[in-house]
């Protein structure tokens, strides 16, 4: 007879491996630069990113907000595009790499930027730490 146990639940929690290392199925380090960013730098660059875009669209727009979300994406594609990083993540020390795929970076910025707008693909991450909107870019933010 099967017992609860062997079916697992959701509240046992995500499946994990004990000595699974974050970012080993992209390629990445398990410590030190180009390993993965931790978690918490991501949300802190994002308010950044956003806060400059506020502050440039309150000095030169008059706060529009569809001037706050242009803003925004002209600052993450020109910036990732560019620099692989945008201001806030410099000022995090992350920045997005490829992990996988060839496509230009233009495109996995473009793609990405799209993504992060949608709100929900920021919510579902897989063992690697990586949210969808780097899975569907094929891109990963590490630590420099």
């Amino acid at each position: 007879m099967i017992d609860r146990k062997d079916l697992g639940s959701w509240m046992d929690g995500t499946p994990h491996e004990e000595d699974y290392v974050k970012g080993s199925a992209l390629g990445l380090p398990a410590e030190g630069n180009g390993s993965v960013a931790p978690i918490w730098r991501r949300p802190v660059s994002l308010v950044i990113d956003w806060g400059l875009c506020l502050l440039l669209s309150a000095l030169t727009m008059q706060g529009d907000p569809l001037a706050n979300l242009a803003l925004f994406v002209v600052v993450n594609v020109l910036f990732l595009t560019l620099f692989g990083a945008t201001p806030g993540q410099f000022a995090m020390r992350v920045r997005v790499r490829p992990v996988r795929g060839r496509s230009p970076m233009l495109l996995r910025a473009v793609v990405r930027t799209l993504m992060i707008l949608l709100l929900l693909p920021a919510v579902f991450w897989n063992r690697d730490a990586q949210p969808l909107h780097d899975v569907v870019a094929g891109t990963a933010v590490v630590t420099v």
